[in-house]
């Protein structure tokens, strides 16, 4: 990815921050002393113009945490890539930073890197199902996962949880060591 739009692939993968969300967030929805990200606004383009509003539903309307070893990351950016002041846009459209990044130039990046790793596949909407399914590995409960990923309903969060390869293995000992502590 071109260096100012790597750490949204970051973001995305380690938060699950839909689009609309990544592209109107701020620098002041960005705490980074506590490495808390607001979302309070959202992004839709519809014919060709660009509206921001309230987020998709009102479970959109969160605070999300970083995972640690991105906030450094992300403080790099806000210093070297995002616009100027407490509401300059942290992803923007190359040429004029108060428009906000068009899909298609991030679409555009994403596909010659995701043709660079071999992984034509790959969908940028796949990121946020990566980061709904991390945060389930992590033992997550289904609440957490639905408060962090900004889903009202569980068959929405279901939906984008996948199974993790050879996690039959993980789960078993999980369990073992549930029982060594009982018996302890």
């Amino acid at each position: 990815m071109p260096e100012r739009l790597r750490v949204y692939i970051l973001m995305a993968a380690w938060t699950g921050l839909r689009f609309g969300e990544m592209t109107e967030l701020r620098r002041s929805d960005v705490d980074l002393t506590n490495g808390v990200v607001r979302v309070r606004r959202g992004v839709t383009r519809t014919r060709g113009h660009v509206h921001v509003g309230d987020p998709k539903s009102e479970a959109g309307i969160r605070d999300v945490t970083l995972p640690p070893h991105i906030v450094e990351d992300v403080k790099t950016h806000i210093r070297e890539h995002a616009a100027f002041g407490r509401q300059g846009l942290l992803f923007h459209a190359e040429t004029d930073q108060t428009r906000h990044l068009p899909y298609s130039v991030l679409h555009g990046a994403f596909d010659t890197a995701r043709q660079a790793i071999g992984r034509p596949d790959l969908r940028l909407h796949d990121l946020r199902h990566v980061g709904a399914t991390m945060t389930a590995m992590t033992g997550a409960t289904l609440a957490e996962i639905m408060e962090r990923i900004g889903h009202s309903t569980p068959s929405a969060a279901l939906r984008y949880q996948h199974a993790v390869k050879d996690s039959g293995a993980r789960i078993a000992a999980a369990l073992s060591a549930l029982d060594a502590a009982d018996a302890r």
